[in-house]
């Protein structure tokens, strides 16, 4: 497919791909949805995405890990007419950076700032991200036609942080894929004997490992259930490996070693939807998020949802989670407890899970994106 010839509208726009890889984070999922939709609006004349300085006919190769072009004749004159075709066909035009950060040469650019976890809590960072945003976030900010945010809480964040007007900054909500969706036994019960689980028999979280996420204050937890309730429902952290975690490494495999927990790590996008479908609860404890993809996911999945306090969470997830305080480590426990073992709740909490979660799609965010893009053509 080549993205950048599929629409017949007026609005041709440079879309950065630098998020896309095998492994997908949720900012990953969030650029991977757009490159699929937006060309279709019928407002789009094309949609050119890039990496750097190499622009790619079909974003998917970066899925598969191969992040060069295939060589073609002429290369070396393709490449010193890169930077020429770049500014001439964008330098006025509109580029949407999706990740954070506006490339030097746009001149008509919108971006989508996910977060502020690297100003509010710079400690669960690494030093090459924290310099990269003191490096960039301020030139993006002051050059952005547009602000996207994911959520209505980080809309207001953003604009007391930086004190950009309310028209500078438009909340534009992330989706939920038609993959996640309550499944039948005989659809999961199969590719689930792999990692030795049974439906309906673990608990889970979709995390990667580092410290914003509280994954140690889920484990300390979920280790003070009843041993008979720990061992007949083992904890599942699945996710990338992350950074500043050697603590938690030590916690996790204290409980592999003790038999209540399983880390099976990253998941594919394949098999992900029927490990959250399995899922007795899904907990998700993160002190901080720019939306939450993992508890939206997990609702849609007819999965009783319990997520932490004071973050946007809430606003993601409505009235259709419970909402925990993950540092108060023996109430979380009890919490666990009662969303494994209270038949009344869980009917009430799944029901209203799916509800909430249907209110998000990725066709709708991809929409809302095209009328992003259509606000700054005219402004």
């Amino acid at each position: 497919m080549d993205a950048a010839n599929l629409g017949q509208g007026h609005l041709r726009v440079a879309f950065s791909v630098d998020a896309l890889m095998p492994n997908l984070t949720g900012i990953g999922r969030y650029c991977w949805e757009l490159t699929q939709r937006v060309p279709r609006d019928s407002r789009m004349a094309g949609l050119s995405c890039f990496r750097g300085a190499q622009w790619f006919d079909d974003p998917s190769i970066l899925l598969h890990g191969d992040g060069q072009q295939r060589r073609r004749r002429g290369q070396g004159l393709r490449r010193r007419l890169d930077k020429w075709w770049r500014y001439d066909r964008f330098g006025n035009g509109i580029v949407h950076a999706p990740n954070y950060f506006l490339p030097d040469w746009a001149e008509r650019g919108m971006a989508t700032i996910h977060d502020l976890s690297v100003f509010k809590f710079p400690e669960t960072h690494p030093a090459a991200r924290i310099a990269a945003f003191e490096a960039n976030f301020t030139k993006t900010v002051d050059r952005a036609r547009l602000i996207l945010t994911d959520c209505e809480w980080i809309r207001r964040e953003l604009i007391e942080f930086t004190g950009l007007g309310e028209d500078r900054v438009w909340s534009v909500p992330l989706g939920v894929g038609p993959e996640f969706a309550p499944r039948l036994r005989s659809e999961i019960e199969g590719p689930l004997q792999s990692l030795k689980l049974q439906p309906g028999g673990y608990g889970l979280c979709i995390s990667t490992l580092e410290p914003r996420k509280r994954i140690d204050r889920l484990l300390s937890a979920w280790q003070m259930l009843p041993s008979p309730l720990r061992l007949r429902y083992p904890l599942v952290i699945a996710g990338s490996t992350g950074w500043q975690n050697t603590p938690l490494l030590d916690q996790i495999d204290q409980g592999l070693h003790e038999g209540w927990l399983k880390y099976p790590g990253f998941v594919s996008n394949a098999d992900l939807p029927l490990l959250y479908a399995g899922a007795r609860v899904f907990c998700y404890p993160s002190r901080y998020e720019g939306f939450g993809l993992p508890p939206l996911e997990a609702m849609a999945s007819g999965v009783p949802t319990l997520i932490a306090g004071n973050t946007c969470l809430t606003e993601v997830a409505g009235e259709a989670a419970m909402v925990i305080e993950p540092e108060d480590v023996p109430g979380f426990s009890v919490a666990i407890a009662r969303a494994l073992e209270d038949e009344s709740w869980r009917e009430g909490a799944i029901a209203a899970g799916i509800a909430q979660a249907a209110r998000y799609s990725w066709a709708e965010c991809a929409t809302r994106t095209v009328d992003a893009y259509d606000h700054v053509a005219k402004s």
